[in-house]
């Protein structure tokens, strides 16, 4: 299958079908995670402050007007760092090449807002995350973000976009 045209938009975690994409991204890391509840008091923050203007932001990406897909970024204290959060892509369009561009899509907005390297996290019981993060440059590193369920801790410094 050839990967789909994807409309991304600005969106908010919170509302609309940010939110209705977050929750089921939520639902499905609770069933892989024993319950795990990415609000809870010992889980990183990547709220409506977290992913929001003018440091961070939101989108859900669209393909044939449908929300297919969703995730932010967020300002990390180290200067010029930015984190990737709530990647998400509806099962019935997994395996079509969806989550590559909706990572490229993030480092792009990452690198419009300033920032030099990207972080990103995930557990063991998502390997197809980490194969994608691994293919896209993404190199390990140590726990930056004291997220106590993530296994998988990498970064990758954003170059600036070449000519069109």
């Amino acid at each position: 299958m050839s990967a789909p045209v994807v409309d991304f938009r600005p969106a908010r975690v919170d509302e609309g079908d940010g939110k209705t994409l977050f929750w089921a991204m939520a639902a499905e890391i609770a069933r892989l995670y024993d319950g795990l509840d990415h609000n809870g008091p010992d889980m990183p923050k990547a709220g409506p402050a977290e992913l929001g203007p003018p440091h961070g932001g939101f989108w859900v990406g669209y393909v044939d007007g449908e929300p297919a897909c969703c995730g932010g970024i967020k300002r990390l204290p180290d200067e010029g760092a930015c984190e990737i959060k709530r990647m998400f892509v509806v099962p019935a369009l997994r395996g079509r090449g969806l989550a590559h561009r909706l990572l490229a899509f993030l480092e792009d907005q990452a690198r419009e807002r300033g920032y030099r390297v990207a972080r990103l996290d995930t557990g063991h019981h998502q390997p197809d995350a980490r194969h994608i993060y691994e293919t896209s440059g993404y190199v390990e590193i140590a726990n930056f973000n004291a997220n106590p369920h993530a296994t998988y801790f990498a970064e990758k410094v954003l170059l600036p976009a070449g000519p069109a």
